[in-house]
């Protein structure tokens, strides 16, 4: 195949760039460096599967010869980050994702939309099926984010229905590993970065919270996977395992070697309690389902983490 990934120098998105190359698939990169950084993507400039545009694709986009396949990952996806850039954000999951679609349309191109548990914002459900619609509050900080991927989703699904184009509307759950930005105000790079420089953890709320923390190369299989199906509807991408704030810190001292102590905040507005993915269709259409254990992703992203540090 010959693919377009939208946000190619993200976490996400060069990790899959890593994973189509390395099956032999000729890969077209795409950021513009509002969150990805060069360093994720500089050891593929050398790969002669790989080439890369740097460009804003809330911009109309053109892309010489075919294209089996665009993968519309690009977007500012941390707290931090959504929330410095929060017009941007709407912008890519509104206008980029018309753009994208609209190439995939041209090129009769399968079309991925990474969207996101957050479209379940604080849910009243757990664990998350697809069939839950959510509990989302479209005018607080969280809605420029939530509500742009619930936009991109009803978009996909529109080009779907009214123009034919095959969508692949992957819903990915907190996802963890290598390449994540030490400051961009998620958990696990927060809990991390603050253990090895010997600081004490934040944690918000009571930290009764929780998450399902998925391992980046488990996610990047499940996503892959879906690209190669059939299914013309959101599919829950993560990994079930649940695990509140308190047991996240007390797990990262113990593997890092470090006694930290913790200090509480308020809990951000709209930060959802619980998170959890129902991964029962992606375990029967897929046969997919995660395999690295937290110890073992988390011993790999503290040894990333010990070489920035």
């Amino acid at each position: 195949m010959r693919v377009l990934v939208t946000g190619a120098a993200g976490f996400l998105g060069s990790h899959i760039c890593d994973y189509l190359a390395g099956k032999g698939h000729e890969v077209v990169g795409m950021d513009n460096f509002i969150t990805g950084s060069t360093d994720n993507i500089q050891h593929l400039f050398g790969n002669k599967k790989f080439q890369f545009v740097e460009y804003n694709v809330t911009n109309f986009i053109h892309v010489p010869g075919k294209l089996d396949a665009v993968m519309h990952f690009a977007s500012p996806a941390s707290p931090v980050d959504y929330l410095n850039y929060p017009i941007p954000t709407l912008k890519v999951g509104a206008l980029g994702t018309h753009k994208v679609l609209g190439l995939a349309k041209a090129k009769g191109a399968v079309f991925m939309l990474a969207s996101t548990s957050e479209v379940y914002g604080d849910p009243e459900v757990n664990p998350q099926p697809e069939t839950y619609w959510g509990n989302v509050n479209p005018v607080g900080p969280r809605g420029v984010y939530d509500e742009a991927k619930r936009f991109a989703e009803a978009m996909a699904m529109a080009y779907h229905s009214f123009h034919g184009v095959q969508v692949r509307i992957a819903r990915i759950f907190n996802t963890y590993g290598p390449r994540m930005r030490a400051g961009d105000g998620r958990v696990v790079p927060n809990f991390i970065t603050q253990a090895l420089r010997g600081r004490p953890l934040t944690v918000y709320g009571d930290g009764r919270q929780t998450r399902s923390l998925c391992y980046v190369s488990d996610l990047v299989e499940g996503l892959y996977r879906l690209l190669r199906s059939n299914i013309n509807a959101p599919v829950n991408i993560g990994n079930p395992q649940e695990i509140t704030m308190l047991e996240l810190a007390s797990t990262i001292g113990k593997l890092t070697g470090r006694k930290s102590k913790l200090v509480f905040k308020p809990l951000p507005q709209d930060d959802p309690r619980v998170r959890r993915p129902d991964i029962s269709l992606a375990k029967a259409k897929l046969k997919w389902r995660p395999k690295v254990s937290l110890n073992d992703g988390l011993g790999r992203t503290i040894g990333y983490f010990k070489g920035k540090i």
